[in-house]
C-alpha cells in the first residue's frame, strides 16, 4: 500500500466541474491560489521558486466519481464518439485519479515564514488537492519534436460577445472577485466548454458557475459557424 498526503490545496476561480479548461495553458486569465499545508508552508521550502516562470502541479481528480479500472475511455476532445486505451489520452478516469499540469508562476507570496503560491493558466477545480509542486525546465520539458496525433493542435475557438447587461454585470463583479471577468470569460468560452457530441442549439441557455457567479450565454451562428454571447452573470442568489 503506497500512501500520498496532500502538501496543499487550490482556490480556484472553477467552482464547478463543468466549463473548466479541458488543458491548462488555454485560459491564462484563469488564476488560483495554492495554500500549504503545515509543514510544507514553510517558507524555507520555496527559495528559489522566485525565478521560475512555470510549475508542475501534480494533483489529485477528488470530484471524479468513477471507480474501478476502465482499460478504453471517451476522451472530450474526441466528442466522447471515440473510445481509446485510457493511457493514450488524459482522460481523469484513471486507475489512479492523478493529474499532471503546468501552470504559470505569478507570484510567491511570504507571510511570516509561511508561503503560498499565485498561479495562473490553470484546470483546477476549487478544492483540488495537491501532491507535489515542480519547477517547469524548458530544455527538457519543452521538446520540439513531440507527436501526439490525438491532439496534435490547439483546439478551434469561437467567437465572444456579450450582452449590454452581461458587460456591466462583469464590470460589477470584476472588483470583487479580484478577476478582469470579461477577459477570463471571453477566453474560458471561447474553448466551447459544451459536451462536443451536442450540436450547439442557437435556442438553448447554457449556464457555469464561476467563482460565487452564475454565467449563463447562448450560441448563435457566425458565418457557417458558431460563436457564444454571454446574456448574463449574476450571483449564485440571483443578486446582480
Amino acid at each position: 500500500m503506497i500512501e500520498f498526503e496532500p502538501i496543499a490545496v487550490v482556490r480556484s476561480c472553477f467552482t464547478d466541474k463543468f466549463g473548466i479548461p479541458r488543458q491548462s495553458g488555454l485560459v491564462p486569465a484563469a488564476r488560483a491560489t495554492l495554500e500549504f499545508h503545515p509543514p510544507y508552508n514553510n517558507a524555507q521550502a520555496f527559495v528559489g521558486l522566485e525565478g521560475c516562470s512555470h510549475l508542475w502541479l501534480q494533483f489529485v481528480f477528488h470530484a471524479n466519481r468513477a471507480s474501478g479500472f476502465r482499460p478504453r475511455v471517451r476522451p472530450p476532445r474526441l466528442g466522447g464518439n471515440k473510445s481509446l486505451g485510457v493511457f493514450a489520452t488524459r482522460s481523469p478516469v484513471r486507475p489512479n485519479p492523478i493529474g499532471l499540469s503546468v501552470v504559470t508562476l505569478e507570484e510567491v507570496v511570504v507571510t511570516g515564514g509561511t508561503a503560498s503560491l499565485v498561479v495562473s493558466g490553470h484546470d483546477l477545480l476549487d478544492g483540488t488537492p495537491i501532491l507535489d509542486v515542480k519547477p517547469y525546465v524548458p530544455y527538457t520539458d519543452a521538446l520540439s519534436n513531440a507527436v501526439n496525433p490525438v491532439a496534435p493542435a490547439p483546439p478551434p475557438t469561437l467567437a465572444v460577445r456579450f450582452s449590454p447587461g452581461a458587460a456591466e454585470q462583469c464590470q460589477a463583479h470584476s472588483p470583487r472577485t479580484g478577476a478582469d471577468l470579461t477577459a477570463l470569460l471571453t477566453q474560458l468560452l471561447a474553448q466551447d466548454p459544451r459536451p462536443q457530441y451536442q450540436t450547439p442549439d442557437p435556442s438553448r441557455r447554457y449556464a457555469m458557475t464561476l467563482f460565487d457567479l452564475d454565467v449563463a450565454w447562448h450560441y448563435w451562428l457566425a458565418g457557417e459557424s458558431y460563436g457564444i454571447e454571454v446574456v448574463s452573470v449574476e450571483l449564485v442568489n440571483g443578486e446582480r
